[in-house]
């Protein structure tokens, strides 16, 4: 699925419309370049799920969790700023709480992290931005479905 976000507004829609539509368990990965909204999508879609607060880039502390409304918590990882996925090691990523990932360049911590279900990739493009949703498993798909089913976004393709 393509999608044209002319603003910020148009990313925390998305946000919000992955958030609605979400699967009781779900790994999101998020790429693009530096600025291309992949902390406004997570933050979006977070406070969608109830999260109360400040919500933080995890882009010094690597991973932010978040309790969520509806039980499990969110992880979200921003792997920016690591060296080596050795470095994943002193993360805790151990655990079965979370029931939602976010992670943020995804590539740096390759072969250390849970497959993606869902692959959003973000680019900037003009004064707005575009977003492909690219299943990576059943539940990916599932998820997208239940996206397009919704009709709150306009997808380009």
């Amino acid at each position: 699925m393509a999608l044209s976000l002319r603003d910020a507004d148009a990313t925390d829609a998305l946000g919000a419309a992955l958030a609605r539509t979400r699967p009781q368990r779900a790994v999101v990965h998020l790429s693009g370049d530096l600025g291309a909204g992949k902390s406004t999508l997570a933050r979006a879609l977070l406070r969608v799920l109830g999260v109360q607060g400040a919500i933080r880039s995890p882009t010094y502390t690597l991973v932010e969790r978040y309790p969520l409304a509806s039980g499990g918590e969110a992880w979200h990882l921003d792997l920016y700023r690591i060296g080596d996925v050795g470095e994943l090691e002193f993360l805790g990523l151990d655990g079965d709480e979370a029931t939602l990932w976010l992670i943020e360049w995804p590539d740096r911590g390759r072969g250390g992290l849970p497959p993606a279900d869902l692959r959003v990739e973000l680019a900037v493009e003009g004064a707005g931005r575009s977003a492909r949703l690219i299943p990576e498993s059943e539940t990916g798909r599932g998820w997208v479905q239940a996206l397009a089913a919704t009709r709150e976004l306009a997808a380009d393709s």
